[in-house]
């Protein structure tokens, strides 16, 4: 069982081309697994996990419904804004800069095999992080992700999660807003679920801004002890 995970931030990086990346590693994996299978060989898997930020962009889960994205492609452009259909699951999301999106792109039979198990432990290195500033958030039921006062008429949702997986290798992941413009969240039902608001970690604290690269490695460091995992940098391939 391999838990090492190579870490990349790519910085800020077009979706498109991002997707590109996760979908080759996650075939490669997939790839060795079938291999080793095939030749009872033991080769160890690799796991990665990616940082980014995207320029605005919509997407749309797999179980999504396009009516919750509330403008037409015109308006989009004028927003400077792209929209893509994909292999996730969820509904609809939207990512842009300010915001820290973290792709894990892992195979669970380094760790665990349980993907309720997994989405709860992404939920719970968020809400780690949160901690550490501070903030109480928690999980909403029937509704995946990490919300701020939950069961109340306030309650705001500052993270979505939607991911996939296949013989146990994951992709896609969890999007945290941190300095997000918010406004960009009236163009569409956040992940479909409508009169519940977005709000984002520095709205939440009251700052203008708050240090990416700091919650980052809370984010990093809550990671590595709820999967038990050795976090190795690599160099930007993508």
């Amino acid at each position: 069982m391999n838990k090492r995970v190579q870490l990349q931030d790519l910085g800020l990086k077009d979706y498109k081309e991002t997707w590109d990346f996760q979908e080759k590693l996650f075939k490669e994996i997939i790839d060795l697994k079938i291999k080793n299978r095939r030749e009872e060989e033991s080769v160890d898997t690799p796991n990665y996990l990616i940082f980014v930020e995207h320029p605005h962009v919509y997407t749309l889960g797999k179980s999504g419904d396009i009516s919750n994205l509330l403008v037409d492609e015109k308006a989009l452009e004028e927003k400077g804004a792209s929209f893509y259909k994909i292999n996730r699951g969820g509904d609809i999301t939207y990512h842009g800069p300010g915001q820290i999106v973290g792709y894990p792109i892992l195979d669970l039979d380094n760790f665990f095999t349980d993907i309720h198990k997994y989405l709860r432990f992404l939920e719970e290195m968020v809400i780690l992080t949160l901690a550490d500033y501070g903030l109480k958030a928690e999980r909403s039921k029937g509704e995946t992700g990490v919300w701020l006062d939950v069961g109340t008429p306030f309650a705001r949702k500052i993270c979505a999660l939607g991911v996939r997986a296949s013989r146990w290798v994951t992709m896609h992941g969890f999007a945290l807003n941190v300095n997000a413009d918010l406004g960009y969240f009236d163009m569409m039902i956040p992940c479909g679920i409508k009169g519940k608001a977005v709000t984002s970690l520095n709205v939440e604290l009251g700052k203008k801004e708050v240090d990416m690269n700091e919650v980052k490695e809370r984010l990093l460091r809550h990671f590595s002890s709820l999967f038990e995992a050795e976090l190795i940098k690599q160099k930007t391939e993508a």
